[in-house]
């Protein structure tokens, strides 16, 4: 039980530090601004357990390789990440959050919902947090802990996002966050990196 509880922790704090300043919470933001907020939240929560579903799966049938191979995989999973924050994290930032329409309240719950559920779906694939609940995944050999952990994270981000809305982009230094965050996956790919190779 141990293990299973250093997983879900591992997997919720690192998908939470790679999730506040990415392009989850900024697409839950403007869909916010567009639909009512709870069936915005039933979308974008049912996308997100799909997707680490998937990234658990994912790093699941990895640990049936040779650890050797399991660690140079999640290596290279772990610089993809952490090539990726860094790359955003210096990025100059041309997105803003705009002004968007107001709620349509003429928009049915599950027009809303799917819409939502369709949005983020796109956006997660290939995304640091389903790298970095495959490597998790793959790391602690457990997917449902570590899957659980991840989507709990995305869950909160998405919280967030519907109820604090626009002001809280305010307050986040995102690219700071994210370059935080790269480092961390760059020091987890050497880390397995290491363990590949000795």
């Amino acid at each position: 039980m141990g293990s299973a509880l250093i997983a879900f922790a591992s997997a919720f704090a690192l998908v939470l530090a790679v999730e506040l300043p990415d392009k989850t919470l900024v697409a839950t933001l403007i869909l916010t601004t567009r639909y009512r907020a709870w069936p915005v939240f039933v979308g974008v929560s049912a996308a997100f357990a799909v997707q680490c579903v998937i990234a658990a799966a994912f790093g699941g049938v990895l640990t049936l390789l040779p650890d050797q191979v399991v660690a140079g995989v999640v290596a290279v999973l772990f610089a993809l990440g952490a090539f990726l924050l860094l790359r955003e994290g210096f990025a100059k930032q041309d997105e803003e959050v705009t002004d968007a329409e107001e709620a349509n309240p003429t928009v049915s719950f599950w027009r809303a919902a799917l819409t939502s559920f369709g949005v983020l779906f796109a956006a997660e694939w290939g995304d640091a947090s389903q790298i970095a609940t495959a490597g998790l995944s793959a790391r602690y050999e457990e997917p449902v802990w570590v899957g659980l952990g991840a989507w709990v994270a995305l869950v909160l981000v998405a919280g967030i996002a519907v109820l604090v809305g626009r002001k809280i982009a305010e307050r986040i230094k995102p690219h700071l966050i994210q370059r935080v965050a790269g480092v961390v996956f760059a020091g987890f790919a050497l880390f397995a990196a290491y363990e590949a190779i000795f």
